[in-house]
């Protein structure tokens, strides 16, 4: 019997989580098996001993993935086994990547490779907030050289108060949802969605989460000395040549400097700019025949190391931008609703050199997405869908499937707009960003294109929503920084931080931020948060510039829904055997009606291309749920006709009984000789049989009672 190491984690409030290793995956550089509850994770990587030709960066890849028999139940499809992965297992694969990536060593360039299993399921114990813990710690128990160890919590606030990886029914009543990763002395990645709250708050959340965290990077810490995994593999991944790189950079650090000083706010000729000087360094060193022996690679790598601290010292020292901009301006922004004629809804917004082009569509219950996840099997109402094309950076190259990144900065501004949205409303709406030029912040030109679109199309948005993003020079040795506002995509790259922020004007509703360096102060994010306030302010000014609330109507193609509720026991009814009634009521009206059961109601939506169709089919619906009452007259149709007088359906399904005696004031010999059958006719409902519920109905108290005549009187 094999006998794990476990480690056990006290959070505090009575739970445990518990770090298992040495049983599983043994074959692996790194294994560990993660315990919450019924929530078990394995964790393992696997590093190759030499580094991957021709590449300068970290090759690593991380794969979340959830198992269906964790929660007992069989995948969908025909296969049923799993396939690709949900959108869902994406993003927590990009939440784990980003905390980890910055952490390895920049010369490190082996395939790594690390994979989180949900092998096990508590439906209380939410599985992403221990996937980073997961991933770190089969990092922390293998020969990988690694600068973590590193953990990611998720916070909520609940009443008020903030709680650290609650559980999935607490988490349903938050007005703050983030998830933090962070190493002992560092915040590193936060993204989550939160009901306008305020940046002190945020930064709140943040440090409870750090705080937390720190916990659980100690007791990896103690597991590693414990299991004596503190020393790493030895590699040497890159070829240096320091006499080439003192050249490199004596030859061309003043024309990059030169470069990033002439405020060129023209993306593409900042590239040329930048790249002819280390061709013009290539050509004047390797003369014409002799070009073979450049080592390009090495020359281009040093100058990247060029470029980037020319960029930044520029910053820095002139207090101006790579476009111009002051560290806190906002690039020029233009914006234009209901450009398509087509959508139910359009935008277009540009900030510098990124464009969005937005559209909404309105759909009804039918359109809802279902989501058959192995944590989450529910329908969703809200869509947004993110597209960034080649096209849009100018690369020639073809666009092939959805990327992971694609998924997440789709996300990301789903979750800045859906708290925005009505609750319960009638309709599912599907967002669609396409970007069609980028030079940074394509994700937060989403949401405010988003928000554009959505006012356009009549949705009733409770406030508009802008989003900004956030970056960072530092310079470690001095203790200098710029906090730069809206960053173009170079600042993202050389920068030291990339923070998005989205709200209203009331707080924010979702954030997402990446660092890249160790020491960053919470006074440097709070003056982050509060650049970003101002931004966003600015941004809605101009967003209100275009469009200062939600269009009162919709577009006339824009489909109609009207949302009733019926009794339970009369869903039945309205459906009718196979479905009979209600296709009828479709086909006749040129609607479709769903039915949705809840509680002891049942929640009817009709939806329709005109109002005159609608009325029809709610007309018909309400009339088959309809309670007759006594006193109540009805227009009713002769249904039959017996010797004692005539059955009429005054409901649909609803037939009252008209007594001969109750067709006219005059006494009839034969109910034919004013009735017949198929007519329509006006008729009372005078008493309702509490025993057998059979309707009285009554004609005649609805025509004038003849004059009695008086008889002649005797002499």
């Amino acid at each position: 019997m094999i006998k794990p190491f476990e480690k056990v984690i006290e959070l505090g409030d009575g739970r445990t989580i518990t770090i298992e290793t040495g049983k599983l995956a043994k074959q692996a550089d790194g294994s560990v098996v993660v315990k919450m509850g019924n929530t078990y994770l394995l964790a393992t990587v696997v590093s190759a001993k030499e580094a991957k030709p021709d590449v300068d960066f970290m090759p690593l890849t991380v794969e979340y993935k959830e198992k269906y028999a964790a929660v007992g139940r069989f995948p969908g499809g025909f296969q049923k086994r799993e396939a690709r992965p949900s959108d869902y297992e994406i993003l927590v694969s990009r939440l784990i990547d980003r905390a980890l990536r910055p952490l390895f060593p920049d010369d490190y360039h082996a395939d790594t490779f690390v994979t989180v299993n949900l092998i096990s399921a508590d439906d209380e114990i939410l599985p992403d907030q221990l996937a980073g813990l997961a991933a770190s710690a089969c990092l922390a128990v293998s020969d990988i050289p690694f600068n973590g160890p590193i953990s990611e919590v998720r916070v909520a606030r609940v009443g008020g108060e903030l709680l650290v990886n609650p559980t999935a029914t607490q988490l349903k009543e938050a007005d703050m949802d983030i998830i933090v990763a962070a190493t002992m002395e560092n915040i590193m990645m936060v993204e989550g969605e939160m009901s306008e709250v305020s940046e002190a708050d945020l930064l709140e959340a943040m440090k409870v989460a750090h705080d937390a965290i720190k916990v659980q990077c100690q007791a990896q810490i103690e597991m590693m000395e414990a299991l004596g995994k503190t020393e790493k593999r030895e590699y040497c991944h890159e070829e240096n040549d320091e006499e080439l790189e003192k050249k490199v950079w004596e030859a061309t650090y003043d024309k990059a400097y030169a470069v990033a000083k002439s405020a060129n706010p023209n993306k593409h000729e900042r590239i040329d700019a930048f790249g002819a000087i280390v061709e013009e360094f290539i050509a004047e060193n390797y003369p014409e025949g002799s070009e073979e022996e450049a080592p390009v690679g090495l020359i281009k790598k040093y100058y990247h190391d060029v470029e980037k601290e020319a960029v930044r010292k520029v910053v820095l020292d002139e207090k101006f931008r790579l476009d111009g901009r002051k560290t806190d301006e906002i690039r020029p922004i233009w914006s234009e609703v209901d450009y398509l004629p087509g959508p139910h809804g359009s935008a277009v917004f540009t900030r510098g050199e990124t464009q969005s082009l937005t559209t909404v569509t309105l759909g009804t219950k039918l359109d809802e997405k279902l989501i058959d996840d192995v944590m989450n099997k529910s329908y969703e109402r809200f869509l947004l869908h993110y597209n960034f094309p080649p096209f849009s950076t100018g690369d020639a190259r073809p666009a092939r499937g959805i990327s992971r990144r694609e998924i997440g900065h789709g996300n990301l501004a789903f979750r800045a707009l859906k708290r925005m949205l009505p609750e319960n409303y009638a309709y599912t709406v599907r967002i669609v960003s396409d970007i069609l030029e980028s030079n940074g912040s394509s994700s937060m030109a989403t949401v405010c294109a988003g928000t554009l679109a959505l006012m356009d199309a009549g949705v009733p948005v409770k406030k508009p929503v802008s989003g900004i993003a956030m970056g960072l020079i530092s310079d470690k040795k001095t203790g200098d920084f710029a906090v730069l506002s809206d960053i173009l995509g170079d600042e993202d790259h050389l920068g030291d931080m990339d923070f998005k922020v989205t709200g209203t004007r009331d707080g924010i509703t979702a954030t997402q931020m990446d660092i890249k360096i160790d020491g960053l102060s919470y006074e440097v994010l709070e003056k982050a948060l509060n650049q970003a306030k101002a931004g966003r302010m600015h941004i809605l000014d101009k967003l209100e510039e275009t469009i200062t609330e939600p269009r009162e109507d919709y577009k006339p193609h824009a489909p109609r829904i009207v949302n009733f509720d019926i009794p339970k026991d009369m869903i039945g009814s309205v459906i009718g055997p196979g479905g009979k009634i209600i296709q009828e009521i479709q086909a006749t009206t040129e609607t479709v009606i769903t039915i949705e059961e809840e509680g002891n109601i049942g929640k009817v939506a009709i939806s329709a291309s005109n109002k005159a169709s609608i009325d029809a089919a709610v007309a018909k619906v309400k009339a088959i749920v309809a309670v007759p009452e006594v006193g109540e007259v009805y227009r009713g149709k002769v249904k039959s006709i017996v010797p004692f007088g005539a059955f009429v359906e005054i409901l649909p399904g609803k037939d009252g009984l008209l007594h001969i005696s109750e067709i006219e004031w005059r006494r009839l010999e034969k109910v034919e000789d004013a009735l017949k059958e198929g007519e329509e006719v006006e008729v009372k409902l005078i008493e309702v049989d509490q025993r057998t519920g059979k309707l009285k109905l009554s004609r005649k108290v609805l025509l004038p009672k003849p004059e009695r005549k008086e008889k002649p009187k005797k002499d």
